[in-house]
């Protein structure tokens, strides 16, 4: 059925427009980049509400002209601003039990679908034009001031803008030989972008930013709370001259574009001074960048707010105070491993311990403790500094993750000979941990003599508490997420609607663990080479909560929501 992009052919072959007024359109909206709808109008080729009345008809359901229409932004606000864009869709009015929702594709059956159950309202879908549609997300969802003036100001009005206080603290020249990259690299409105941008990112508390290429078009996102979103897209003749500008802060050779580079920034914004590790990657239409930004004042060291439940905060301290034996803390890239660990470290840093990291890259400066960092490409590996770290008289040893045989098979003997080891992995559960190291030729008895804990954990993004209001849940639905029948009962699910405050209902994230101490029963069936579900199975009647417990644990005390118990962690 119709949408905006193919509304032209869709005109033409109902002979509303001729093949001429087809091509002109076509040309206008090429040259103005704007959609054929607005063109064919701007041409004055077809009025606005003949449009509109041709897609009635032809959709069979009523229309709306969004220009005169003034909507309440609570109402709009009702569907999640990410849902309103890649379905092209506007909440419009809400009556009762039911939302009325202006569609550019009102056959769009999944984009209804995901509407009920996200506002638990009954879709009530109209045509409207989908640039009208789009204008109207733009003026009612925008980007806050509060939130992220380089997304919605636009290109223009962020370089006509005040000037963004930030110093770099260590800046290099740029190679020979790129001058002319150099000097666009180094105008005034590029620079006064990509600071703005770095300080936006900063002040949204965002991990990284990517800068990211396409055939027609250069986008810029941010993660912000752990999920990617699409802030501004600068003109695609500005992709060198902003690529080439961070490509200088980190430096990086601006004249190589056929390899990957890694740099770094350091930079001051406000009272912090931020560290910034760098990424380029040629692709097909162009350098994509990615920055990863290194807030220290984001750490958070202190355990009892990670997440916790008081029963695994118990077990996982029992476990790091344990003079010697290992604990591994597993889970996905971006999952807090790190976090977990350093706040794990900064409880055992005492001036009588002598604690050495093996990091790839270190990500923060902790005090008091040897950090090294691997450098693959000079022989540094994991395993070639936990050798060294073995002749440093060490107490305690982070090592950034087990990769190999070699470097598990050294941790394990560090472990087994007095030495406090702490690790990582990319398993996806805390039982899986144990067959991954068997499955790498680690044997059953050195395992179980050296482990001492394994934790899972995710990251959740939190309800924000401004806004923070009941949501209508199926008690099925809880029931099939893992929840029993008696915690269901007058149980109250809450969600965020979305405030200034916020982005879109979310504030922060908090971690969800799954901690599984090696208990004499787990050492017993690990020795009989038992499953990773048959460890699991133990593992809960012995008091473990899993990933999804504890996430639905969170639900139960109102931090988390529904969505996200469902996006970071598995069924039982």
């Amino acid at each position: 059925m119709p949408k905006d992009e193919r509304l032209g052919e869709i005109l033409l072959k109902e002979n509303l427009i001729t093949p001429k007024q087809f091509q002109d359109a076509l040309k206008e909206a090429k040259e103005k980049n704007i959609r054929i709808g607005e063109a064919l109008t701007s041409l004055g080729i077809l009025k606005e509400n003949e449009i509109l009345q041709f897609l009635a008809k032809t959709y069979k359901l009523p229309s709306v002209n969004l220009e005169k229409v003034k909507l309440d932004p609570d109402v709009v606000r009702i569907i999640p601003a990410d849902v309103a864009r890649r379905h092209k869709l506007i909440a419009i009015r809400r009556t009762g039990p039911t939302l009325m929702v202006a569609m550019s594709d009102p056959t769009n059956l999944s984009a209804i679908d995901e509407i009920n159950f996200l506002t638990g309202y009954n879709t009530e879908p109209v045509v409207a034009l989908e640039h009208q549609i789009m204008k109207a997300i733009e003026e009612y969802y925008g980007i806050k001031e509060e939130q992220a003036p380089v997304v919605e100001k636009g290109f223009q009005e962020i370089f006509e803008g005040e000037e963004v206080g930030l110093e770099v603290i260590e800046e290099k020249e740029a190679e020979e030989g790129a001058e002319e990259l150099k000097r666009a690299a180094e105008d005034a409105p590029v620079v006064k972008f990509v600071n703005k941008l770095i300080h936006d990112a900063v002040r949204l508390k965002a991990s990284d930013i990517h800068m990211e290429p396409y055939e027609k078009e250069f986008r810029i996102r941010l993660r912000i709370d752990g999920v990617l979103q699409e802030v501004v897209k600068p003109p695609l003749k500005m992709k060198n001259a902003i690529t080439s500008r961070v490509k200088i802060m980190s430096d990086m050779q601006l004249d190589e574009k056929r390899r990957p580079q890694d740099g770094r920034i350091k930079m001051r914004v406000g009272n912090n001074d931020i560290d910034m590790r760098v990424s380029c990657l040629p692709t097909v239409f162009g350098e994509k960048i990615v920055i990863r930004l290194l807030d220290k004042s984001n750490l958070q060291l202190d355990m009892t707010k990670l997440g916790f439940e008081e029963d695994q905060l118990k077990h996982f301290k029992e476990a790091i105070n344990k003079p010697y034996g290992m604990v591994l803390i597993t889970g996905p890239t971006g999952s807090g491993k790190t976090t977990t660990l350093y706040s794990a470290l900064s409880e055992l840093n005492k001036v009588d311990v002598n604690i050495s990291t093996a990091e790839d890259p270190v990500e923060y400066n902790l005090p008091g403790i040897n950090q090294v960092h691997i450098r693959e490409d000079v022989g540094l590996s994991f395993a070639a500094a936990l050798r060294a770290f073995l002749r440093q008289d060490p107490d305690i040893i982070m090592v950034g993750e087990i990769r190999d045989y070699e470097t598990a098979e050294i941790a394990i003997k560090a472990a087994l000979t007095g030495h406090l080891v702490l690790s990582t992995l990319h398993t996806n559960d805390a039982p899986s941990t144990v067959t991954r190291l068997l499955n790498m030729g680690i044997e059953p008895f050195l395992l179980t003599a050296s482990l001492n804990l394994v934790g899972a954990q995710r990251l959740c993004r939190k309800i924000c508490q401004n806004c923070k209001e009941e949501e209508k849940v199926s008690p099925k639905v809880l029931v099939e997420l893992g929840m029993t029948p008696d915690e269901v009962e007058g149980l109250k699910i809450y969600r965020g609607r979305g405030c200034e405050k916020c982005n879109g209902g979310y504030k922060g994230r908090i971690a969800v663990y799954e901690i599984m101490p090696l208990y004499e029963e787990l050492k017993e069936l690990i020795l009989n080479n038992a499953s990773a579900g048959e460890l699991k199975k133990a593992g809960i009647a012995l008091g473990m909560k899993t990933l999804r417990r504890s996430a639905l644990n969170k639900l139960k005390e109102g931090l988390v929501d529904i969505k996200e118990v469902i996006r970071v962690t598995a069924a039982d």
